[in-house]
């Protein structure tokens, strides 16, 4: 579970970083862009969350069955 945390807490830094650069975040903005911006970085950040639940779900089938094994 603190891994989770600390993911989650990382891609919220990583997310603030990109909310300090305003000058950028104004002309896309003002462009419309920015939308496709946020799009593509939810887009991002939904499928590595998916993938690393993936992985979780997998490892611990690996290792209910180790333990059956070694009962």
């Amino acid at each position: 579970m603190k891994a989770w945390i600390s993911t989650f807490t990382l891609m919220l830094l990583f997310l603030s970083s990109f909310a300090q650069s305003a000058e950028m975040a104004d002309q896309m903005r003002a462009d419309g862009k920015i939308y496709v911006v946020v799009g593509v970085l939810v887009l991002i950040f939904a499928v590595l969350f998916a993938y690393m639940i993936f992985l979780d779900t997998r490892l611990r089938k690996v290792e209910k069955e180790k333990e059956k094994e070694q009962a």
